[in-house]
């Protein structure tokens, strides 16, 4: 049985895909240039196969990479071989959330709207827990604590040395929908308050007091790669997921951003309403 690609190499192939694309050059013109066949060229924008880093690099000059991306698209062949953290779960996990994992475990920032629930990287164990226990997916209760060990473990990307940075925007409901139950909302309420703190973390609350608002078809997050074109936009919907990086998704979402945290609170008066908000609990 041959090897399960990694999310590494999977997420190459796209990048290698993408920024062809973006030069207009052809499969064969891309061969011609750095010395390799055009079925070498096809194979690295696949999801599987052997990669050699001088190509990938050859490849990148060619298509006119800035040295960030470059960097980033090397860094990405040399790890193509490794397995994240998650490879003991892989099996047992949906492939969008492979990715998601990878992108994340390659990000430099991430920006997230949420309407529902408290981004995954900002939960408490408890919270998580009720929000799998509300799922109408009636999971074992092994099974339930195996996905909130993974989301627990992701949370570690915000301990690095040098985090991503996360720009979280909350829609009011957010902070008010009792989770579980008010003891477990009041340590989550708790723990965003101490979230805003960190200098590698904003947080902001869009108030209900706004009214409509440029994101009102649903939560989303950009994963920031080292360059804003390497940017991924990730979506969760009810029947799976979405991952967007064309340009014109990756602008629509990147203004409804730029929206959302205009209209905002800034991150005091946030805190003051999250503070509130606790107290009412």
């Amino acid at each position: 049985m041959p090897a399960r690609a990694t999310t590494r190499r999977r997420q190459l192939g796209a990048t290698m895909r993408k920024l062809r694309a973006r030069k207009g050059m052809t499969l064969e013109e891309a061969g011609r240039l750095v010395g390799v066949s055009k079925a070498t060229v096809s194979r690295y924008e696949t999801q599987e196969g052997p990669v050699k880093w001088l190509v990938v690099d050859a490849l990148c000059r060619e298509y006119g990479a800035t040295e960030a991306e470059r960097e980033a698209v090397v860094a990405l062949a040399k790890d193509a071989r490794q397995q994240g953290w998650w490879n003991s779960f892989a099996d047992s996990i949906p492939e969008s959330m492979n990715l998601l994992l990878t992108l994340e475990d390659e990000a430099v920032r991430e920006d997230h709207f949420a309407c529902l629930y408290v981004p995954g990287l900002l939960q408490t164990r408890a919270y998580t827990e009720a929000v799998q226990h509300a799922s109408e997916m009636r999971l074992a209760p092994e099974e339930v604590d195996r996905l909130v060990d993974i989301r627990m473990k992701r949370q570690e990307i915000l301990r690095r040395p040098k985090p991503p940075h996360l720009w979280a925007i909350l829609d009011e409901s957010v902070i008010r929908r009792v989770v579980g139950s008010r003891k477990v909302m009041r340590e989550q309420l708790d723990h965003l308050l101490a979230a805003n703190e960190s200098p590698d973390i904003t947080l902001q609350v869009l108030p209900f007091a706004k009214g409509a608002h440029s994101a009102a078809m649903g939560s989303f997050v950009i994963l920031g790669g080292a360059e804003p074109s390497l940017d991924v936009v990730y979506v969760d919907i009810h029947v799976g997921s979405l991952f967007m990086e064309k340009e014109e998704e990756l602008d629509r979402y990147r203004l409804a951003f730029d929206y959302l945290r205009a209209q905002a609170l800034d991150m005091a008066a946030s805190s003051a309403l999250i503070e509130r908000v606790r107290e009412e609990m």
